[in-house]
C-alpha cells in the first residue's frame, strides 16, 4: 500500500512501530480510541487499514489535540496557513522560528505549532517549567516543504474526516466513554526518562492512578494495549506494570537508538506492549509459542500475524 501520510513530526511517536502494534488488534473494532494520541501514528495507521469503524483522537495537550482536528476536517486552510508562513522565513530563517515560537506559545494558535513541530530539532519536542515550548530550530533545515505537508494533510483528512472525535480531557474522562467491542491504545507519557515531570510531555501522569484506571478497564472488560516501560541493553526504563493486572506482556524490537547510535554502541533498544485479559481472550487464534510471561521478565513474543 502507499505510505502512510504524517504531517505532524514528533520524536517518540509510534510511527515505526506502527505495523507491529497493529497485529494485536482484532477485527471489527467499533472505536479506537487514543487518550495519549501525540501525533495519532497509530490511529492513521490503523485507519489506513480500514481496522475501526470510528476513532477517538484525545490529548491533553490542548494545541495539540486541536491541530489534529483542523488537519482532519480542514484540511486545505491548514494547509496553505502552513504553506503561507514556511515561505515566510526565509529572509532569516532562525529569528523567524523564534518569533513564530514566541507567538505560538502567547497564543497557542496550533497552526503556528504545525509549523514549529516541522522546524525544530529534529521533532524533538521540548517544554520548559512553565508549560512553553522552547525547543530551538534545525540550523540545518527549513521544515518539511510545503507541498510535502499538503499531501500529508490531505491524506490524514482522507483517512479519517467524518468518523473521528477530538478532545482535550484527562485521560480517565475517555476511558469511561470506552465499550466493549471498541479498542484502547495507551501511549502515556514520562515512563523511564525523569519522574512524573518530562520535557518532552505538556504533563505527566501518576503510575498509581494509571494502574488504577486500568484495573477498572479490566472490570469493564474493555480491551486495551499499553506501551508502557522498556529496555536498552540492561538499562530498564519505567516501573512494569503489576502482575495483578494479568496482562500479556510483549517486547518489541525498537531498533537501536539514535543515542547508542551516537555513541557508537550496539545497543537495540525494546519496548514493552501490555495487552488486556479481554483482548488476549480475543486474539483466539495465536501461535503455541506465545505464552503470558511472568511480571518480572522480559519475554519476545511473535504476534499473529492474521491482523496485520
Amino acid at each position: 500500500m502507499a505510505s502512510i501520510p504524517h504531517p505532524i513530526q514528533y520524536q517518540g511517536s509510534k510511527r515505526n512501530l506502527a505495523h507491529v502494534i497493529l497485529r494485536y488488534i482484532p477485527k471489527n473494532v467499533d472505536c479506537l480510541i487514543e487518550p495519549f494520541a501525540g501525533s495519532a501514528a497509530i490511529t492513521i495507521a490503523a485507519a489506513a487499514r480500514q481496522m475501526a469503524k470510528t476513532y477517538l483522537i484525545n490529548d491533553l495537550n490542548r494545541p495539540l489535540a486541536e491541530l489534529l482536528r483542523l488537519i482532519v476536517q480542514f484540511p486545505i486552510d491548514t494547509a496553505s496557513f502552513y504553506e503561507k508562513l514556511w515561505n515566510e522565513q526565509h529572509g532569516d530563517s532562525i529569528e523567524h522560528y523564534y518569533r513564530t515560537r514566541a507567538e505560538f506559545n502567547s497564543t497557542q494558535d496550533p497552526r503556528l505549532f504545525l509549523y514549529v513541530l516541522a522546524r525544530c530539532v529534529k521533532g524533538s519536542v521540548r517544554y520548559n517549567a512553565d508549560g512553553m515550548f522552547n525547543q530551538s530550530p534545525d540550523k540545518r533545515r527549513h521544515g518539511t516543504l510545503p507541498q510535502t505537508m499538503r499531501s500529508n494533510i490531505y491524506g490524514v483528512s482522507t483517512l479519517l474526516n467524518n468518523k473521528t472525535e477530538f478532545s482535550s480531557v484527562d485521560f480517565r474522562e475517555v476511558l469511561v466513554k470506552a465499550k466493549k467491542n471498541d479498542l484502547v491504545y495507551m501511549d502515556p507519557p514520562y515512563q523511564g526518562v525523569c519522574g512524573d515531570r518530562d520535557s518532552r510531555y505538556f504533563s505527566g501522569i501518576d503510575h498509581e492512578e494509571f494502574v488504577i484506571a486500568l484495573a477498572e478497564l479490566n472490570r469493564r472488560e474493555i480491551s486495551y494495549i499499553v506501551s508502557y516501560d522498556g529496555r536498552r541493553g540492561e538499562k530498564t526504563f519505567g516501573m512494569l506494570l503489576p502482575e495483578s493486572l494479568e496482562l500479556t506482556r510483549v517486547e518489541l524490537d525498537a531498533g537501536r537508538s539514535s543515542q547508542a547510535t551516537l555513541l557508537g554502541r550496539d545497543e537495540v533498544t525494546y519496548e514493552s506492549l501490555y495487552l488486556s485479559p479481554s483482548l488476549s481472550a480475543k486474539l483466539n487464534h495465536i501461535p503455541a509459542d506465545y505464552h503470558q510471561p511472568k511480571m518480572q521478565q522480559y519475554s519476545l513474543l511473535e504476534p499473529h500475524t492474521e491482523y496485520a
